[in-house]
C-alpha cells in the first residue's frame, strides 16, 4: 500500500511540475517601436556619425530582417496593422486620425477589430502599453478599453519632451518631471518588475524620434562631433531611445528572463528626412511616400532560447507579421473570422521553411501605391514625374517598376522593358486593392511636412 502510494505521489508531482514548466515556457512579449526612424539610423543599418549598442544588440542576438517592412508610410496606420495583423485598409484605417483633441471623437481603431492584448490577456498574460498610441484619444479608445491592463503613455501622434503634459496613466491626467523618453524607460522597467513572475506582454512604443526636436539633457556632450545642429539634436533623441532600450534589456537579464523574451524592434515608417534630419540611406523617399524610404524599416527579432543569433533574413517580412507570430509563441487563438494577412515567421527565422513568407505585399496610400512580388516592385508615389491631385483614386497606372535586388534606390525605372511583370503586378495589386474599404476618415497631405502627426 506504502509504495502504491509513492507511485500516485511520483505521478502526481510529475503533473504538477509539468503544468508549472508548462506556464513557465510561455515566452514573454516585447514589441517595441521607434518613430519616424531613418532606415540608416542604427549602427548595424550602416550609421556612420553615431552609435546605437542597445538597439543593435537586438539584432546581434537574433535576427535583422533586411527586408523588413510596414503597411503604412504614416504613424497610425502601421500601428493599427500592428495590433490586427490586418491590412489597415480593410477597415478604413488608411491615414492619420489627427491630433489628439483635435480629431473626431469616432476616429480610432476600430471597435470591430480585435487587437493582440485582447488576444493575450485570453491567452493568460498580463498586458501593458508605455508610450505613444495614436489609435484614438476618446475614453472607448483608450489603450486600457482595447486590451491593456496598464497604460502610461500619450494619445495623440507627437508630443513634447521636455513640458509633462498631456501625459495619462490609464485614463487619468497626470504630469510628468522627466525627459519623456527616460521617462518611458522607467515605466517599461517597472512594468517589468511588476510582472516578472508571470507571461507578459509589453508594447513600448516611443515618440522618439518624431518631432519635435527636444535634445536630451544626459547626451549633449556624445554629440558634438555631428557638423549639422539639427541632426545632433536628433543624435540625442536616438542616443536617449538607445539608452531606455538598454534599461529593458538589462532589466530581463537581471531576473533571468532574457532567454525567454520574444523581442521585436521595429520603426512605424521611414524617417522624415528634411523635416527630424533622419536618414534613409540608400532608400528613396521619406515618410509619407510608398518608395522604399516611406515604408522600409529596421526590423529585429529576437528570442535567446528559439531563434538563431547574428543572423539575417533577407525574404520581405512586414510588421503586420507580428500578431500571428506572437500567437503562435504564445499559444494564442485567433478566433474571429475575419482574414489575417500577417503570417507567423518562426518556421521561417528557425530556418523550417525556406519559401518566402508572403507571395506579395501591397501598398494604399490615397491615390499612392505599392506592389512587391520578389525582388519587383512597381511604385506609384510623389516624384518628378508623377503628380497627385487631392481628388486622384487609387490606381496603377503610371507605376514604375523596379528591381530591387538591383536597384535598391529605385532609381531606375524598368516598366517599359518589362511590360509582362508590369501587367502581372497590377493585376494582383487591383485584386487586392478591391478587398479594401474606402478611409473612414479625411486624407491628410501625402508629402512629408514640416508638422506630422
Amino acid at each position: 500500500m506504502k509504495n502504491l502510494f509513492s507511485k500516485y505521489l511520483s505521478v502526481l508531482l510529475l503533473i504538477v511540475s509539468g503544468n508549472f514548466a508548462f506556464a513557465a515556457d510561455k515566452p514573454n512579449i516585447i514589441i517595441i517601436v521607434a518613430d519616424d526612424l531613418g532606415y540608416a539610423d542604427l549602427g548595424v543599418q550602416g550609421c556612420k556619425d553615431f552609435h546605437t549598442p542597445h538597439i543593435d544588440s537586438i539584432a546581434k542576438n537574433g535576427i535583422r530582417c533586411t527586408s523588413g517592412y510596414v503597411s503604412g508610410p504614416y504613424c497610425s496606420p502601421t500601428r493599427a496593422g500592428l495590433l490586427t495583423g490586418r491590412y489597415q485598409q480593410r477597415f478604413g484605417h488608411e491615414f492619420n486620425p489627427g491630433p489628439a483633441g483635435n480629431n473626431s471623437p469616432a476616429f480610432g481603431l476600430s471597435l470591430d477589430e480585435t487587437p493582440l492584448p485582447q488576444l493575450l490577456k485570453s491567452a493568460g498574460y498580463k498586458t501593458g502599453m508605455v508610450g505613444k498610441w495614436h489609435l484614438g484619444s476618446t475614453v472607448k479608445f483608450n489603450p486600457i478599453n482595447r486590451g491593456f491592463d496598464e497604460y502610461f503613455g500619450f494619445l495623440g501622434g507627437a508630443n513634447s519632451y521636455i513640458s509633462g503634459e498631456n501625459i495619462v496613466r490609464g485614463t487619468k491626467p497626470v504630469q510628468e518631471h522627466e525627459y519623456l523618453t527616460d521617462a518611458f524607460a522607467r515605466e517599461a522597467v517597472a512594468y517589468v518588475d511588476k510582472n516578472k513572475k508571470d507571461p507578459f506582454f509589453l508594447y513600448l512604443t516611443f515618440n522618439a524620434v518624431h518631432t519635435p526636436l527636444h535634445e536630451s539633457p544626459k547626451h549633449q556632450l556624445e554629440i558634438d562631433k555631428i557638423p549639422n545642429k539639427n541632426r545632433r539634436i536628433y543624435a540625442s533623441m536616438l542616443f536617449a531611445m538607445d539608452d531606455a532600450v538598454g534599461k529593458l534589456l538589462a532589466k530581463l537579464e537581471k531576473e533571468n528572463i532574457a532567454e525567454n523574451t520574444l523581442i521585436f524592434f521595429i520603426s512605424d515608417n521611414g524617417g522624415p528626412e528634411g523635416v527630424n534630419f533622419s536618414d534613409n540611406g540608400p532608400l528613396r523617399g521619406v515618410k509619407a511616400t510608398t518608395w522604399e524610404g516611406g515604408v522600409r524599416v529596421p526590423f529585429f527579432v529576437q528570442w535567446k532560447s528559439v531563434l538563431p543569433k547574428g543572423k539575417t533574413f533577407d525574404n520581405p517580412v512586414i510588421q503586420l507579421d507580428i500578431l500571428p507570430t506572437v500567437l503562435a509563441a504564445t499559444g494564442g487563438e485567433y478566433s474571429h473570422k475575419k482574414k489575417l494577412d500577417g503570417v507567423n515567421l518562426l518556421p521561417y527565422l528557425k530556418g523550417e521553411n525556406k519559401e518566402p513568407p508572403h507571395d506579395a505585399l501591397f501598398w494604399r496610400f490615397g491615390a499612392q501605391m505599392a506592389i512587391r512580388m520578389g525582388d519587383w516592385k512597381l511604385t506609384k508615389a510623389p516624384g518628378d514625374d508623377i503628380k497627385f491631385n487631392r481628388s486622384d483614386l487609387p490606381s496603377a497606372e503610371g507605376s514604375h517598376l523596379f528591381n530591387l535586388k538591383d536597384d535598391i534606390g529605385e532609381s531606375k525605372n524598368i516598366a517599359s522593358a518589362n511590360p509582362e511583370k508590369v501587367k502581372a503586378l497590377t493585376e494582383a495589386w487591383n485584386q487586392w486593392n478591391k478587398e479594401l474599404v474606402k478611409p473612414s476618415w479625411g486624407q491628410q497631405n501625402q508629402k512629408a511636412k514640416k508638422k506630422t502627426n
